[in-house]
């Protein structure tokens, strides 16, 4: 089941010990999804599209793929 949170500081946290993290861009809402898979659940954050560049460069995630 996946669990969105809203804290940047506790998604960065949870995104330095995930395995991937993946960003959906939706431009007609302008709003990204970023999620982050660690080995036991999906934790999502939605982000200003204008921000989520600077937001993926401060995450500790080592493998980020774009879909969509």
């Amino acid at each position: 089941m996946p669990m969105e949170v809203s804290d940047r500081e506790l998604f960065k946290k949870i995104a330095s010990n995930a395995i991937e993290c993946r960003v959906y861009r939706d431009h007609k809402r302008g709003v990204a999804k970023v999620k982050a898979r660690t080995k036991r659940r999906l934790v999502t954050i939605k982000i200003p599209l204008d921000e989520v560049d600077s937001f993926l460069g401060e995450l500790g995630c080592e493998n980020v793929v774009e879909i969509g």
